[in-house]
């Protein structure tokens, strides 16, 4: 039977073929480290699961609640926000609470894309940064990921080779999965760029408060100017250890906002009330809780990057977010990240994200989450300079993707 039009537009999901095989190797009673998806395995603050469970009480709170976000919590955002970054939303035209960052991509590319539009996007980059796009008929155009002097002549280039000219630009610093971060110098250049040439900017700031150097990563909102042209994108799910609770907002340009508030009004009536309620309670709190969760991520990369290098596998600090963004050992690197992913799980029991998942330019990569503490980080690191020491009885035995075409 046909695909659907829609489905037929997005390749298959190489992360399900690792998961698949992690899967496989649990029930063989293997036990597999999973470094793969950036699933936080540290618990919600307490005093966050209180407010809610005191909220959930009140059967007023069971009913429908706002699509946009309760006015409280639209309220925080605005004061997280303005003493965070020094960048003053308006609630009520400015602000829209989101079921996590990704729908909130996902269904701004509803609200804003015609068919055929061209946007700009990362490559390697978040999934839903551009099969959001895609799903609603977009055209998607790779752009260089490193924000460094090359990145406006590669943006002026983009633009001059694409038909129609595009529609919008989308950021991701710190990054996911390459953890590169950004500078407001940077952003400055960008907005300047994007104003003159009438190009929408949004900007993915999902790992905003997870960084390690002492430099809090900026917000394209600081620029000047900004606001006529920028949608930014936030998630409690890594701040504040909310990953199932589903809770991010969408602030910045008001006609962006009012365009994704409208559709979101046909699609959803938005987070459980109590969950809103207990994301307002976060925001307005000292931050402590924030500084834990920091201090945590900061202490498993030492360990990873430590043990690991050791293990005879060099892998980059990252310099914010909860991923090392890791180049396959030479010897391994014909096979492509999604073979040698396999070959973690089979050979290592350690589970990774294959690159390739994250667009083609990723396939030298796979990118480790800092979601097992650092013992298992440790025992991880053991076991890849075992399967290291086996280098060339492993590759005997393994055919590369490319011959078995």
């Amino acid at each position: 039977m046909e695909e659907f039009h829609k489905v037929r537009r997005l390749p298959p999901y190489v992360f399900e073929q690792v998961n698949r095989l992690k899967a496989a190797a649990r029930t063989g009673g293997a036990d597999i480290i999973d470094l793969g998806m950036g699933n936080p395995d540290l618990p919600t603050p307490k005093a966050i699961v209180d407010k809610l469970v005191d909220v959930v009480r009140d059967p007023r709170t069971h009913r429908y609640s706002s699509s946009k976000g309760i006015p409280g919590l639209r309220k925080a955002q605005a004061n997280y926000y303005a003493r965070r970054f020094g960048v003053k939303l308006n609630p009520d035209t400015q602000i829209v609470a989101t079921l996590g960052s990704k729908e909130g991509f996902a269904n701004m590319a509803q609200a804003i894309t015609a068919p055929g539009d061209v946007i700009l996007c990362p490559n390697p980059t978040y999934p839903i940064h551009a099969f959001g796009f895609l799903m609603a008929g977009g055209v998607i155009r790779s752009m260089q990921v490193e924000p460094d002097e090359n990145f406006i002549p590669a943006l002026e280039r983009a633009i001059r080779h694409s038909t129609p000219k595009p529609l919008a630009l989308i950021l991701n610093y710190p990054s996911n999965p390459t953890a590169y971060v950004a500078t407001l110098d940077f952003y400055k250049e960008v907005v300047d760029y994007a104003r003159k040439n009438e190009l929408l900017i949004l900007s993915d700031l999902a790992y905003s408060e997870i960084y390690f150097d002492g430099n809090p990563p900026p917000s394209v909102l600081e620029v000047p100017g900004a606001m006529d042209v920028a949608v930014e994108f936030t998630s409690m799910s890594k701040t504040f250890s909310m990953p199932g609770w589903r809770m991010g907002f969408a602030v910045g340009n008001e006609r962006l906002i009012a365009a994704l508030t409208r559709v979101k009004s046909y699609l959803d009536y938005g987070a459980f009330t109590p969950i809103q309620v207990a994301a307002t309670a976060a925001l307005n709190s000292d931050g402590a809780e924030i500084e834990e969760v920091r201090a945590v991520y900061h202490r498993r990369r030492d360990v990873m990057v430590d043990t690991f290098a050791r293990a005879g596998w060099e892998i980059p600090a990252p310099a914010a977010t909860m991923f090392a963004w890791a180049p396959i050992p030479a010897a391994f690197r014909h096979l492509g990240s999604l073979e040698f992913s396999k070959l973690l799980v089979e050979k290592a029991d350690v589970a990774v994200a294959p690159g390739i998942g994250f667009g083609e330019h990723g396939d030298d990569y796979v990118r480790l989450a800092l979601v097992e503490n650092e013992h298992r980080i440790r025992q991880a690191a053991r076991s890849i300079k075992r399967f290291l020491g086996t280098t060339g009885e492993t590759l005997d035995n393994v055919t590369p993707l490319a011959a078995r075409r």
